[in-house]
């Protein structure tokens, strides 16, 4: 098991974070995200209870030392499971557990968990004191600001009402509602209307929480925007698709000196920890390297790059004779000059 981190930053790292998400941020993912900001929090993707209680561990938990801070969001409903689970993962060295209340999907309300939580606070609260109970590790909870047609501010207030009384103190809000029918995940990222006001208010009727807004943020100057009025931000797609934007981040939301990194620096790092992961663990490169299919964005010879680090034909090349086939062409190897 990774061991626990000893830095006293987790708070100040909330104040900018990368979101869980699914077939996404898994250890790879946080690894290459890490190169690129050594303060952003960064979360797993949602794991359940069910897996943990009924499954492989080892698998579901693994991280490298090198991605702290890191959350482990976990999604279930019973109380004595989360507890279970919570634990889990501050023996494994995870700094915050956070609790899945946001998710729409089918799959998810099957399993009476997810952003139909938010039609139960009070069964939210007792998930929570469950875990705070047998951890010391900060329990936070993400979710949404509605579900289905209910957009009174009411219901979100008094949401974070209940489960602050157990012992939550920590509160992402995704600005959107949640439609648990008729649109997919993806449509409830883009189609309910964000109403980020509605997160400003929690946060006046709340002073003493902290609460970090999601949804739909994909600019340094909104990130600013909302932190004048917020204690933190996470940030989705745009952080995934556009990685470089990490590298920006340390010293504009932490106040840190300005790092000289490059990209190349930053592929090479990847391509050392493809061969270590493929030398532990039989990785194949190629579940890493889809992580990194955009830090050249904009670059010229960007599509080129893209398309040698997707070739499953080179499968059986070691990593590093990949990258250097990425920048044999006369394109980019006049961008890194």
């Amino acid at each position: 098991m990774p061991e626990k981190s000893q830095s006293n930053q987790q708070l100040d790292s909330m104040r900018v974070s990368v979101a869980p998400m699914m077939d996404w941020t898994d250890r790879h993912c946080r690894f290459l995200h890490r190169l690129l900001s050594r303060r952003t929090l960064l979360y797993t993707e949602m794991v359940t209870t069910g897996a943990l209680v009924h499954g492989d561990v080892p698998r579901h938990l693994r991280f490298n030392a090198e991605e702290h801070p890191v959350a482990l969001q976990l999604g279930g409903s019973e109380p004595a499971d989360l507890a279970h689970c919570a634990k889990l993962g501050e023996e494994w060295g995870y700094d915050e557990i956070n609790l899945n209340c946001g998710c729409p999907s089918e799959r998810v309300q099957r399993g009476a968990f997810g952003a139909c939580l938010m039609q139960e606070p009070q069964l939210v609260a007792d998930c929570v004191k469950a875990m705070v109970d047998v951890v010391d590790v900060p329990v936070t909870v993400k979710h949404r600001i509605g579900i289905d047609k209910t957009e009174s501010y009411a219901f979100v207030r008094d949401f974070v009402g209940t489960v602050r009384e157990a012992g939550c103190n920590t509160f992402i809000v995704h600005a959107r509602n949640a439609w648990l029918k008729g649109l997919s995940p993806k449509q409830n990222r883009e189609v309910p209307p964000l109403r980020y006001a509605l997160v400003h208010r929690l946060k006046h009727d709340f002073p003493d929480l902290r609460i970090s807004i999601n949804g739909g943020i994909a600019d340094n100057a909104e990130v600013h925007s909302q932190l004048r009025l917020l204690d933190g931000v996470m940030i989705g797609r745009e952080a995934y698709h556009n990685p470089w934007w990490l590298a920006e981040w340390d010293a504009g939301f932490f106040g840190e000196t300005e790092r000289e990194l490059t990209r190349e620096e930053v592929e090479r790092q990847m391509c050392d920890y493809m061969a270590r992961e493929s030398a532990e663990y039989g990785t194949p490169w190629s579940n890493i390297a889809r992580h990194m299919l955009g830090l050249r964005n904009g670059l010229p010879g960007a599509r080129r790059w893209r398309q040698v680090w997707s070739d499953h034909k080179l499968k059986g090349t070691s990593p590093h004779e990949v990258m250097a086939l990425a920048h044999a062409g006369e394109a980019v190897r006049e961008a890194v000059n």
